[in-house]
């Protein structure tokens, strides 16, 4: 599993990689999470909402409510045009932080 520290400045970008192309709930968001990276990375719910509310503080997302499950109304979020900008930044700035970090991994068991 990896560490939440590692990847706790890029959950903002996770999420606004899932709502790229349509509205979802929390739960949703964190199950695709845990699929997507085969188990690897497990969100925890208490920042998953913390992200939700800084994302749509800086108006990155919106969020409305949804269909009623099990008597409680779902609230759903989508992703924003300056979300969308945000998100591209974050992708840009994730390309530049890879290659300064390999400059400093290095895999001793090789001999490189």
């Amino acid at each position: 599993m990896i560490s939440s520290d590692v990847i706790r400045g890029y959950n903002d970008t996770i999420i606004l990689y899932l709502l790229w192309d349509q509205p979802s709930y929390g739960y949703e968001i964190s199950k695709l999470i845990r699929d997507i990276s085969n188990e690897q990375y497990v969100i925890k719910e208490t920042t998953l909402y913390s992200a939700f509310n800084r994302l749509e503080k800086n108006s990155y997302v919106e969020s409305f409510s949804g269909k009623e499950t099990q008597g409680r109304k779902r609230t759903y979020y989508r992703i924003t045009e300056k979300g969308r900008k945000y998100y591209q930044e974050k992708f840009l700035e994730w390309g530049i932080t890879k290659v300064v970090i390999d400059k400093f991994i290095k895999d001793f068991n090789k001999g490189e």
